[in-house]
């Protein structure tokens, strides 16, 4: 008799209380079951179950044997469903919270390019600069831009992302172009409503740190409205590079005090676990992986 079916079996008869019970869940005949379990016993070399024509219950070998066995069988199913989800085609809704600076037509062709490869996906997205709760808020996925991500959930990095300092040109003529860190403090900031503006510095070459004073006129939770005020010449702002290249290309934004630069940080893929993955989250973070590192290609 197959080993498994007859720890399978031994497993239903425990947990429905009868062989009677565990025959209709296995679509088995009772005498089928009772041989699975006598064949068991016998390779054991130790009775499992006290039964009679009215009652059953576990000899002390059957207890420890029903709680290990159990484990192995648990861990087995586990693994079939990894690799049954591996060979499935990628399909469904996947949920994604990701930061506002990835509306950016280099990132709608990357999930341009992931709908061509895997059309039965429904991609979700929600763009927001705050933290969600994936579980609580019944996300998939999160894509995070941190130094240094929470130790709760499973990370992957995915690529380096910069940081630039910018103002609008014509700003710039307007006021005078800081020469230094210090000079920053002269400026008007458009500063992140979820971040400490105490304590920021920038770090030149050699290593050297300047101390960042900004004098804010503005604070804003949205990247992009930052941007437009940014470039209608409010002030100056820290940026992504994703973000405002092209406009650095194009002369219409200048990048202030290129000697520093705030330390780069990372893009990530969050997630709650890596038991039962998807098809789709795996996909989807395979995919951006090999699209955005090291950094974003155009």
């Amino acid at each position: 008799m197959d080993r498994m079916t007859s720890l399978r079996v031994f497993r239903d008869v425990v947990e429905s209380g009868s062989f009677t019970a565990a025959a209709e869940r296995l679509s088995m005949s009772p005498p089928m079951v009772s041989k699975h379990i006598a064949q068991l016993e016998k390779s054991l070399g130790a009775r499992l179950l006290n039964r009679s024509s009215r009652h059953m219950s576990l000899t002390e070998a059957g207890t420890a044997w029903y709680e290990q066995s159990g484990q192995a069988l648990d861990m087995l199913d586990a693994a079939e469903a990894t690799i049954s989800q591996r060979n499935e085609a990628p399909r469904g809704r996947l949920k994604v919270s990701a930061p506002v600076w990835c509306a950016t037509p280099r990132f709608a062709r990357v999930l341009a390019d992931y709908r061509e490869h895997y059309p039965e996906v429904l991609i979700d997205i929600h763009l927001e600069n705050r933290k969600i709760d994936l579980a609580a808020d019944g996300y998939d996925l999160a894509l995070r831009a941190t130094q240094e991500p929470s130790g709760a959930l499973i990370a992957r990095s995915l690529c380096k992302v910069q940081f630039h300092l910018v103002a609008a040109t014509r700003y710039v003529r307007r006021i005078g172009e800081p020469s230094a860190p210090a000079d920053l403090a002269k400026l008007d900031a458009i500063v992140p409503s979820y971040v400490n503006i105490e304590g920021l510095s920038l770090k030149g070459s050699g290593g050297r740190q300047a101390p960042l004073r900004l004098r804010p006129v503005m604070l804003s939770d949205d990247t992009t409205l930052t941007l437009h005020a940014v470039r209608a010449g409010m002030g100056m702002a820290f940026l992504p590079a994703w973000l405002v290249d092209d406009d650095l290309a194009s002369g219409v934004l200048t990048r202030l005090v290129p000697d520093y630069a705030a330390p780069a940080v990372t893009l990530f893929a969050v997630y709650t676990s890596r038991q039962y993955m998807a098809p789709k989250l795996r996909s989807f973070i395979d995919f951006l992986s090999d699209r955005l590192g090291p950094r974003l290609r155009p």
